[in-house]
């Protein structure tokens, strides 16, 4: 049998020799001139894996055949070669460039000792189920590139790019800085640039959280996600290639899919640490054991190959079950990040509150009643598709008052609106808006407007004929799940609750009041919002921030876990860790309890494995394991180990 390993060691110091390389490179081209991609390896990753998996079982076969076939022992050791070079290069990397002791030296030593013994059943077995386990954790990473990419189908794939004057569709990809970009009313702003032609209304809300669209015209800057309400633009791209929605949501997947766990790099730690102790009980069990099975069966006691695929498959599950509830996980960090916090900031506007904001009151001018200042203001706003406006327009209709809808052609865009109907010229915007109108606003708008903003809330004038009739009262509305959510938060081990705003005072604190949190801060500039959360930090606390993630993205960046509740069309400019896609943040809830369930799973498996090994050297030593039957084990180990990470969507426990 050292014949065989002898063998083994000449055909591998032959295929890793520069010389013997280029010989074989050199009777290739000579032999096959014209062929030249002969040279260059055909096999991807998945087709040597099924070669090894074909290869391991074939070993078995051959093992079990009478040994007086001569051409037996020529087919192990070309199988061999093929299962084992790989370990043996690592192996030869980490001795000869790392100069380390690392795992793979450990098992080349395997390998070697169960080719010395003849234990080629042993080696075929280890061979078929280990690739049969890594094939299982490359499909499980496709699987959950697949489902992320899927949640962002929506995402625009192509642009109008202006050339020479005309317009052509091309790939949100092949965009490049300085390309001038049309968008039309209705439609999604695809990059990051400036204006240099037209003007719009733009609605902003996805990334700043604010209620009011912005008017944008030349010289302004737009943001990639942000929507052309009314009006068309064109944009000079600032932000193109690598920058791009397209390559940097390919960089997320990517990033996800292939996160390691903190359980897989510490495992990967331990089993390299173990590799001394493991060569040093190998020879001192000689002895003991006066044999050489039982040094190769010691050896084979290691865990890092188990941990290297048990790891990431159950993260793998559990980012794909977050997937599955719409929580798009960006870094894999914050996976196993979420089961520590204690401390969770809300940002108030756009995050405790929903979308669409409520009127509070509507004032009325002498003369007018809320009816008539609620229909002019639905007939101006019938064709405008921002929050506000859509907030009037169901106001009206719950309250059966009736308003026409003018031709979009009566719009005049500014920071309101105008329209003439029915010989009748309707203004409706903010205070600034109509002064502009040159509209005077009576004592009685003036005084409630001031007592609007020092509550926090919103206005919007409504004028007939240059005469204000009326004033509408906005407040944001609190998405009904935070009442839930906060109390699920309390049962999941959260102990300290507390609201960030930049509003005044009074709103804020009458928020925290009501839902009963611990703490709330008002009156917060974006830059200190960071601050606020490093103090927390100063104390222990591992804090987690929820918001926007551009207004607020200093503030999530300083956080241990950050988690946005934006749309999949701003999902690249975001600074958030995690984002709630659906649902609002009762997604929130699902996110800690998966990080818990990872975090329970994951020691599990490790205590499986751990099992596995403890079994095998106690059997080493008292029962005389051989490297077949601690094999067995280890697969078997293997097998219960990933069914243990399997298990949570195996009992479907979050659908």
């Amino acid at each position: 049998m050292l014949l065989d390993v002898g063998l083994l060691g000449i055909v591998y110091i032959v295929v890793r020799s520069k010389t013997s390389r280029h010989i074989i490179k050199s009777l290739y081209k000579s032999s096959f001139p014209i062929k030249k991609t002969i040279l260059k390896p055909t096999l991807n990753i998945k087709q040597h894996a099924n070669l090894r998996i074909i290869g391991g079982g074939s070993m078995i076969m051959l093992a079990l055949l009478p040994t007086y076939l001569p051409y037996t022992i020529l087919l192990q050791l070309i199988i061999a070669s093929y299962l084992t070079f790989p370990a043996f290069k690592l192996a030869e990397s980490a001795l000869i460039e790392e100069k380390k002791l690392r795992a793979p030296v450990l098992t080349s030593l395997f390998y070697i000792a169960c080719i010395s013994i003849g234990a080629y059943i042993a080696l075929g077995i280890g061979a078929l189920f280990f690739t049969l386990a890594r094939k299982i954790v490359d499909q499980a990473k496709q699987d959950l590139k697949t489902e992320l990419t899927y949640t962002f189908q929506a995402l625009p794939d192509t642009v109008w790019v202006i050339k020479n004057g005309i317009e052509i569709a091309l790939p949100l990809s092949e965009v490049t800085p300085g390309d001038i970009i049309s968008v039309n009313s209705g439609n999604t702003i695809p990059v990051d640039g400036l204006i240099v032609e037209g003007n719009a209304i733009v609605d902003q809300q996805q990334l700043t959280g604010e209620y009011q669209p912005a008017e944008k015209t030349v010289g302004d800057n737009v943001l990639a996600a942000t929507i052309v309400l009314n009006g068309q633009i064109q944009i000079k791209t600032e932000q193109a290639g690598s920058a791009t929605t397209a390559a940097k949501i390919d960089a997320l997947l990517n990033n996800t899919a292939n996160f390691k766990s903190n359980l897989q790099l510490r495992g990967e730690t331990w089993a390299d640490q173990t590799v001394l102790p493991s060569l040093a009980a190998a020879a001192l069990s000689f002895p003991i054991l006066h044999s050489v099975t039982g040094m190769a069966a010691i050896l084979d006691c290691s865990f890092e190959t188990r941990i290297m695929m048990l790891a990431p498959l159950g993260t793998l599950n559990h980012l794909k079950l977050a997937s599955e509830k719409a929580i798009f996980i960006k870094d894999g960090c914050a996976l196993e990040m979420a089961c520590e916090i204690d401390t969770i900031l809300f940002d108030k506007t756009g995050t405790l509150t929903s979308e669409l904001p409520e009127i509070r009151s509507v004032i009325v001018c002498e003369g007018y009643t809320e009816k008539i200042v609620i229909s002019y203001a639905a007939t101006a706003e019938a064709k405008m598709n921002h929050p506000i406006a859509q907030t009037i327009i169901k106001y009206a209709q719950k309250n059966n008052i009736a308003y026409i809808e003018p031709d979009v052609s009566d719009y005049i865009i500014g920071y309101g609106v105008t329209i003439t109907t029915n010989n009748t010229t309707i203004n409706v915007g903010s205070r600034r808006f109509i002064l502009k109108q040159a509209i005077i606003i009576p004592e009685l708008i003036e005084k409630a407007v001031c007592q609007a903003q020092q509550q926090g809330y919103s206005t919007i004038l409504v004028a007939a004929n240059q005469q204000l009739i009326g004033m509408i009262e906005l407040r944001p509305t609190l998405r009904p799940e935070v009442a839930t959510l906060l109390g699920n938060l309390r049962k999941q081990g959260i102990k300290h609750l507390a609201i960030v705003s930049g509003d005044n005072e009074i709103p804020v604190k009458k928020l925290a009041e009501n839902l009963g949190v611990d703490d709330y801060f008002s009156e917060v500039l974006p830059e200190n919002k960071a601050s606020i959360v490093e103090k927390l930090q100063c104390t222990g606390k591992k804090v987690c921030f929820v918001g926007d993630g551009i207004n607020d993205s200093i503030a999530m960046k300083q956080a241990d876990l950050s988690v946005s509740l934006n749309g999949a069309t701003s999902v690249a400019t975001d600074t958030a860790q995690a984002i709630l896609m659906q649902d609002g943040l009762a997604r929130l809830n699902d996110f800690i309890h998966i990080s818990q369930a990872l975090k329970t799973n994951s020691r599990r498996t490790l205590g499986i494995t751990l099992i596995g090994t403890g079994i095998n050297i106690t059997g080493i030593f008292l029962l005389h394991f051989g490297v077949t039957t601690t094999m067995v084990i280890n697969v078997i180990a293997l097998i219960t180990a990933s069914m243990n990470t399997l298990l949570p969507r195996l009992t479907s426990k979050y659908l």
